[in-house]
């Protein structure tokens, strides 16, 4: 099987019970779930083949595999904590060659840049695999991808050994550049200090002000029409820009 042809997926965890915004992908966003965006958004890649809720067997979680079932969602349900073999169980059970890994707090998540890094990962002369544009931060928080080949995640599935390493995907990676052949995606302008993503909230009104000034429902806005908006409206960024990342 040529590259080109591997199936690419993109898994997106989510979970209702959140610690800090307990059912935050099912807030309100222009009249649709927050959760509800994020695939949608994620619909307009040019590039994926298929797209997956990794949600938990939590009780809590029967209200996420409503939601697929409802809106026609491929998804699954795994260990509550151990995030890793929930993408693991998620990418064998929906032929994932090439994984994309999405965070349900990414409403904002930019297809365009997605389908770049995904060209790059493609197409790149020398095999890679773990790319992500967060080694090196210099996208805002919440445009987070991460790509890697399913080879790389068993990899990580049978020999991550730590709470840490199982609970957050993807350490085993950038943590072993030894075993893993590793590339950082970076923008040509550092704008990492912006804050778009829904921990909290603050992060949530937010989120909430952007949409209601760019959401339509025929047309993606997209990175640059968000910076465009910061600069014409410069104190938007002070609506959270105090709030600090939970460690991961």
């Amino acid at each position: 099987m040529n590259k080109e042809t591997k199936a690419k997926a993109a898994i997106v965890q989510a979970r209702y019970g959140s610690t800090r915004l307990r059912g935050k992908i099912f807030k309100n966003l222009a009249g649709k779930p927050m959760l509800w965006h994020v695939v949608n958004r994620l619909s307009y890649s040019k590039t994926l083949d298929k797209i997956v809720i990794a949600t938990t067997t939590d009780t809590d979680d029967d209200l996420t595999e409503k939601f697929c079932v409802e809106n026609n969602i491929k998804y699954y349900r795994g260990d509550v904590n151990n995030v890793l073999s929930r993408y693991y169980e998620s990418a064998k059970i929906f032929n994932a060659d090439i994984i994309i890994r999405i965070t349900s707090d990414c409403p904002l998540i930019d297809t365009t840049i997605l389908d770049n890094m995904l060209n790059v990962f493609v197409n790149s002369e020398t095999e890679i695999d773990y790319m992500s544009n967060v080694i090196e931060r210099s996208f805002p928080r919440g445009f987070d991808i991460e790509i890697f080949s399913f080879a790389a995640l068993e990899k990580a599935y049978n020999e991550a050994k730590s709470d840490f390493e199982r609970e957050h995907v993807t350490p085993y990676f950038y943590k072993n550049p030894g075993l893993f052949r590793l590339k950082n995606y970076k923008n040509n302008i550092d704008y990492s200090f912006h804050r778009w993503t829904v921990d909290t909230e603050e992060d949530f009104k937010l989120i909430e002000e952007i949409y209601n000034s760019l959401y339509t429902p025929e047309k993606l806005f997209l990175f640059d029409d968000i910076l465009n908006l910061f600069e014409k409206n410069p104190d938007l960024i002070k609506i959270n820009q105090h709030i600090k990342q939970k460690s991961s």
